[in-house]
């Protein structure tokens, strides 16, 4: 049995995120990414109805972006 791993709303954040030059924030943009890439599938992951909630709303591009990344 894998190990769980609760994804809170800023992980879908970074995932979806526009560059930027802010360095501390386009790290974080960097780690996360390579973290959802290459590690994710070795754990159990979920989110609340709140992380559901929360993505859902704002601008409706990037919202849908952020719900397609917790399909499946």
């Amino acid at each position: 049995m894998s190990e769980t791993v609760y994804i809170e709303t800023s992980i879908l954040g970074y995932l979806i995120a526009r560059s930027t030059r802010n360095l501390i924030l386009a790290a974080n943009i960097e780690v996360t990414k390579d973290w959802w890439e290459f590690h994710r599938g070795l754990f159990t992951l979920y989110v609340s109805q709140v992380v559901l909630d929360e993505v859902a709303r704002g601008d409706a591009e990037i919202s849908l972006k952020r719900l397609e990344l917790l399909k499946g």
